[in-house]
């Protein structure tokens, strides 16, 4: 697997996302079940615990050794289509979304996080990058790649991206 950037900054109604796609051969169920299942999450970034039936879980990113366990307060959960969510409490909570859509028995995924400002494209850019290729390589049965192509690697790719300019 070649490590290489694929963020881009777009606005949305509530702010600055970085956003990210991926295509999979696999019916959106199948990816779907690898963005929502703890099992099938923890090959590639964590698990949770709790019931998201509830409209809350707790989140911990099992590969990240110091990991803790965070709340995620679920805002949107459309199966097999959508998710939003905010991860983590105060100054330290983010949101992620994601999109499902397939076609000709293919899932394309757009992921995306709100920033508070395009200058944390640099680290979080590096971060999902690699986070979404150890999703494809779990998928594809492929070992996941290494942090170390990713960071500090990307990081001038992201602080030299664009903000786009906000449509009406």
């Amino acid at each position: 697997m070649s490590a290489r950037p694929t963020g881009r900054l777009v606005h949305r109604e509530d702010g600055l996302y970085l956003m990210f796609n991926r295509l999979f051969n696999a019916p959106i169920e199948k990816v779907w079940a690898s963005m929502t299942r703890p099992a099938e999450l923890e090959k590639w970034i964590g698990t949770y615990t709790g019931s998201p039936a509830t409209g809350a879980v707790k989140f911990k990113m099992t590969a990240e050794p110091d990991a803790k366990w965070e709340y995620v307060s679920i805002r949107e959960c459309q199966a097999p289509h959508r998710f939003n969510g905010d991860f983590g409490e105060g100054e330290d909570s983010w949101r992620a979304m994601f999109h499902l859509v397939e076609g000709d028995g293919m899932t394309n995924l757009t992921f995306g996080q709100r920033l508070r400002s395009a200058s944390e494209a640099s680290t979080v850019g590096p971060g999902w990058d690699y986070y979404l290729d150890r999703l494809v390589a779990s998928r594809a049965g492929l070992p996941v790649p290494a942090w170390e192509h990713y960071y500090p690697a990307h990081a001038q790719f992201y602080k030299d991206l664009i903000i786009p300019v906000r449509t009406a």
